[in-house]
């Protein structure tokens, strides 16, 4: 099998995983890989094909990794449940409740220590899968 096959089966597989990860490193790598192969292609030697796959390889993960800090954590997701009431079944002692909301049980905890139980409280935030309650629509 020719040198540049290697290559771009090579590149052909990473480009593949980028589809399943989503991070685009591996699809910087294999634009690189490919172009090591062009170069495979056009003729050139063993130690020059890895010398230009290789450092394209560096340079493309560099302005990919550069490009991902540029653009940051996405922002963050509306809370879908602030607002809404829950039902409190039973109060313990450190502030914590047991609540149905959505047809289940819920853990839940008060947003404020000083903050009044009621039987019906209202979501203010979540915790995990903890619900945070306050007594006041938000």
């Amino acid at each position: 099998m020719a040198d540049f096959w290697i290559w771009w089966v090579a590149a052909a597989l990473l480009v593949g995983l980028e589809l399943a990860t989503g991070t685009f490193y591996l699809l910087a790598v294999g634009v690189a890989f490919a172009l090591g192969g062009v170069a495979a292609w056009l003729g050139a030697e063993t130690p020059a094909q890895m010398l230009i796959g290789g450092t394209l390889a560096v340079i493309a993960v560099a302005i990919a990794h550069q490009w991902r800090r540029k653009r940051g954590t996405p922002a963050p997701q509306p809370a879908l449940d602030r607002g809404q009431a829950v039902q409190v079944e039973h109060w313990h002692p450190d502030g914590t409740a047991r609540v149905v909301y959505r047809g289940t049980h819920w853990n839940a905890e008060l947003a404020a220590s000083d903050a009044p139980r009621a039987p019906t409280m209202y979501i203010l935030a979540t915790r995990g899968s903890t619900l945070v309650l306050t007594d006041r629509k938000p």
